[in-house]
């Protein structure tokens, strides 16, 4: 063989080697992801069900100090919030008995009082209210054989016709289920405490009518949404038994007042687009490409873009590249810009992001296009690269509009209660179950977003959804918050 064949294989066997360390580097980030993933702890996310059982040992354990610790600032001491003023009180006086002075057998004076509060639990009271409508008839028409003429006052307007169940009632079942994630069964439980007998499936039958009930105001705030100037949105999974596919989803679009669930029983492009209608404002999003055929102006998520990168780190794990931290700090730069403009005026916002975010976002953008030469693509930091330039024009939409936000929060926190409730009830029975859901998931979420009790404001929509002739928009929540607080 000669010196220059030699040359060629020694070339070819480096190739090689290159080629598998670089497979291998690639299937331990994939299982360092895996594992994070299955067994570690997100960044992000509140606490899993398992972590929820050992919730107060958790926060009560002591956390140990470290061998050399130095203080450089003084710790506020920790204040407890008095009990709100509102709350009834039963005062209870703890007295002496002998009132005479121990020196002189002189009678003692009361020069004070100390008074320690302290919190008692009621359980809920259950009872039952009797209506009661006398019935009158006339003696004269009995007496002469005239067809008697019998008065009584109408029936009380009830949500379910002929059934026992009053607003308050219904709304402590709904809250807790679709506030409180409690389901149907283990209120059933509940109830049993009282002596009282009230199935699952009578329960889940009443919130089938309260759905009935409340569709003119889940599609009235439908409408409003569509007037709002921008909307996040987010999508997850449900199932539902009675479907032909394994797997639906939940969508979910919120303002800062409103949010609206809507179920379908698949991701397709379509139904962002009939929920969206030719909706034409800002719509932030994750960047899944559904919402490219909507009608709306994208915006990107700096939050995504910035998990991809905090995933390379927990893929790359010792070995991580300083690539990935600059990338993470200039990211933390665009948030440390926002948390110091948060309380401004859109317009303060906007100026503040032209002077400040946008040489930052240039510095990255020169970084993002020289890494992708020299990264591969499939690897963690490849994928993070990738991600970022590929939604790139979404990601500095931000910058056109003080309203707009930085990233998707907005809508992942209105969708994690979906989420953590799903965790317990597992599954919709059928199509119609989801969509009632969807509406009262709605409602419940909406009236937390404009500062309301939800068991206050669906009761009391309730209350008012019972006559007809209702007026939709006096149910608003900014429309009955002054009533209800």
């Amino acid at each position: 063989m000669t010196k220059a064949e030699l040359i060629q294989e020694i070339e070819a066997l480096k190739a090689e080697l290159a080629q598998k360390d670089t497979k291998i580097a690639y299937l331990l980030e994939q299982f360092r992801l895996a594992q994070q993933k299955r067994f570690g702890k997100s960044s992000e996310g509140d606490p899993g069900q398992g972590e929820l059982f050992n919730e107060a040992e958790v926060l009560t354990a002591p956390v140990a100090a470290p061998a050399v610790q130095t203080i450089e600032y003084q710790r506020k001491k920790a204040i407890r919030k008095p009990l709100p003023k509102d709350l009834p009180r039963e005062r209870i006086v703890h007295d002496i008995e002998d009132k005479t002075c121990d020196c002189c057998g002189g009678e003692l004076h009361q020069m004070g009082e100390d008074i320690s509060e302290k919190l008692a639990f009621i359980p809920a009271q259950v009872k039952v209210i009797e209506h009661v409508r006398p019935k009158y008839s006339c003696r004269h028409c009995e007496q002469t054989g005239t067809s008697v003429n019998i008065k009584q006052a109408p029936v009380p307007t009830s949500p379910i016709l002929k059934g026992y169940a009053t607003p308050s009632l219904l709304s402590q079942i709904m809250t807790s289920k679709y506030q409180y994630g409690l389901p149907l069964y283990r209120q059933e439980a509940m109830f049993k405490q009282y002596g009282i007998t009230l199935s699952r499936k009578t329960m889940a039958d009443w919130m089938m009518r309260c759905a009935t009930l409340f569709k003119p105001l889940y599609e009235r705030l439908h409408e409003l949404i569509l007037l709002e100037p921008v909307i996040h949105a987010d999508e997850t999974t449900v199932n539902v038994v009675k479907e032909d596919k394994s797997t639906c989803y939940m969508w979910l679009y919120a303002t800062d007042r409103l949010v609206i669930y809507d179920y379908h029983r698949s991701r397709s492009a379509s139904c962002a687009v009939d929920f969206l209608q030719g909706y034409n404002g800002y719509l932030q999003v994750d960047g899944y490409q559904a919402y490219e055929q909507t009608e709306a102006i994208l915006v990107g998520c700096w939050a995504h873009a910035r998990r991809k990168f905090k995933e390379t780190e927990i893929a790359q794990g010792k070995t991580k590249s300083g690539k990935v931290s600059w990338a993470l700090n200039q990211i933390q730069k665009l948030y440390g810009i926002e948390k110091a403009i948060k309380e401004k005026t859109p317009q303060e916002k906007y100026a503040a992001r032209q002077q400040k975010s946008l040489p930052v976002l240039n510095e990255f953008k020169i970084w993002l296009d020289k890494s992708a030469l020299q990264v591969p693509p499939k690897t963690a930091m490849g994928k993070a690269i990738g991600y970022c330039l590929n939604q790139w024009p979404k990601l500095i939409v931000y910058l056109q509009d003080g309203q707009l936000s930085i990233d998707n929060n907005r809508a992942e926190r209105a969708i994690k209660p979906f989420v953590i409730g799903r965790k317990n009830w597992l599954f919709s029975h059928t199509p119609n179950g989801a969509q009632a859901s969807a509406m009262l998931y709605s409602l419940i979420e909406t009236a937390k977003a404009n500062g309301l009790t939800p068991y206050d404001y669906v009761t009391y929509c309730l209350e008012q959804l019972s006559s007809a002739g209702t007026d939709i928009d006096k149910l608003l929540p900014w429309a009955v918050k002054a009533k209800l607080t």
